[in-house]
Parts: structure tokens; sequence; C-alpha cells
């Protein structure tokens, strides 16, 4: 079954987000492709400012894929000062039209 992640809160900040993803990348700005993150199994990753604040939200093909992502993702969560804990969801419904140009 597919698991929506969602981290937003306090810590969750662009800054933040945007060292994180160049952690993962080796330096680059912007994850663009699933190949970008260290495991399989990702559908959908959305990340942007809001009235709320920062939020970012991944959907997973199954809880699996989202466990091994998470075991990647907490320490370099640490590293960078985000410590909001995701909140993690059974997916209800799924539609993709197409891709989005960044």
């Amino acid at each position: 079954m597919p698991i929506v992640l969602v981290l937003q809160g306090p810590t969750v900040t662009q800054q933040r987000y945007e060292d994180a993803v160049r952690r993962f990348t080796g330096g680059r700005d912007r994850m663009e492709q699933p190949a970008d993150w260290p495991v399989g199994g990702l559908l959908v990753h959305l990340a942007g400012q809001g009235p709320q604040g920062f939020r970012i939200i991944d959907v997973w093909e199954s809880e699996d894929s989202c466990r091994r992502f998470g075991e990647q993702l907490a320490p370099v969560l640490e590293e960078v000062g985000i410590t909001d804990p995701p909140e993690i969801h059974p997916l209800q419904g799924f539609v993709s039209a197409a891709t989005v140009p960044a």
C-alpha cells in the first residue's frame, strides 16, 4: 500500500531543505528524478513554501520503501537541524495528470 510522508513544522525551512538536498545529491541544488533518492520506491516528491511554512510531501510505493528512506533521511535531517517528526499516512487516493515543469 502506498504511503504518504509529510514533513512540516518550525524547524522545516527552505534553507534546511536545500541543505539536505545538497547532501543527498552530492552538492546539486535540486532533486530532479527518482534516481536522486538514496533508495527506490519514490512515486512523488513535492516541496514548497505555504502560508503555514515550508512543507515536504513524498508518496512512497510501500511502507518498506518509506522506512528504508527514513533510515537514510534521519541522520541528514539531524545534520541540517530539522527536528520535527514526519507524519506518515496510508494513501487513500492518487491521481496524476502530467509532470509539472520546474
